[in-house]
């Protein structure tokens, strides 16, 4: 009978494990979609999670002491993740609303010199405080997509902070210093703000389920991430040269 070369698999204990872990793509591929923008399909998504389940069953390497499900979710949300960054789905108006208020954000905070208020933002820009946060909410989809400059032939900034595997010293003092200029951004954002980045990124909640814990409204939730979002990259972009990383 045929065994996989590399784990030792015959075809049928391969496709059993496959078809075990395909709840465990569903729930990744679904947790993903909910931040992107409507355009991206659910489906695409969760196709491209199985070829990263299939590389992670075809790899895993019992013997390094690691469980087939937490090498199956790296491989999964590493496929799918791989799989967006080449994609660009924001029009044009959404791109330039969000260049103008990344101006408007550090323009406000030179002329204050602090973390500007949502007033001073929405000023800066020549509208009221209804219609800046109609921006925020239209400009939302962007998110870190856009942060990490994805499509620019560049290396992106948060690769930095996410590749563990690079040893060289100038890589790691590049790390060091993205990670010590974030801690700044953040240090200096107005504390709802930074929560709700906190709760999005670091314990990959949805935004409705942020709107819950911090008791506000899902637009409001919208608006103090794209606001967070766009701060940080206002701050990075006068501290961290396009030349890095190349």
């Amino acid at each position: 009978m045929y065994l996989c070369a590399k784990t030792g698999l015959s075809p049928a204990e391969r496709e059993r494990l496959i078809l075990e872990h395909l709840p465990q793509v569903r729930l990744i591929a679904r947790r993903i979609h909910e931040r992107l923008p409507i355009s991206v399909s659910l489906d695409d998504l969760i196709s491209t999670g199985i070829l990263g389940l299939i590389a992670a069953i075809d790899n895993f390497d019992p013997s390094q002491n690691v469980k087939l499900k937490t090498y199956a979710e790296h491989k999964i949300r590493g496929a799918i993740l791989d799989s967006l960054r080449g994609l660009d789905w924001a029009p044009r108006d959404k791109r330039r609303k969000a260049k103008k208020i990344e101006a408007a954000i550090a323009a406000a905070e030179q002329k204050w010199r602090r973390a500007p208020t949502e007033e001073e933002i929405a000023a800066e820009l020549g509208l009221t405080l209804e219609e800046y946060h109609a921006w925020l909410v239209e400009v939302q989809g962007l998110g870190w997509s856009s942060l990490d400059g994805a499509g620019e032939g560049t290396r992106r900034p948060l690769d930095w902070v996410a590749d563990e595997a690079q040893k060289l010293p100038s890589e790691q003092f590049e790390r060091q210093e993205l990670e010590r200029l974030l801690a700044e951004a953040l240090q200096k954002m107005p504390p709802a703000e930074r929560e709700v980045l906190s709760l999005y990124y670091e314990q990959e909640l949805t935004l409705r389920e942020i709107a819950e814990v911090m008791h506000l409204h899902l637009s409001r939730i919208s608006q103090l991430k794209s606001q967070a979002v766009l701060r940080l990259r206002s701050y990075l972009a006068e501290r961290w040269p396009i030349e890095r990383g190349r």
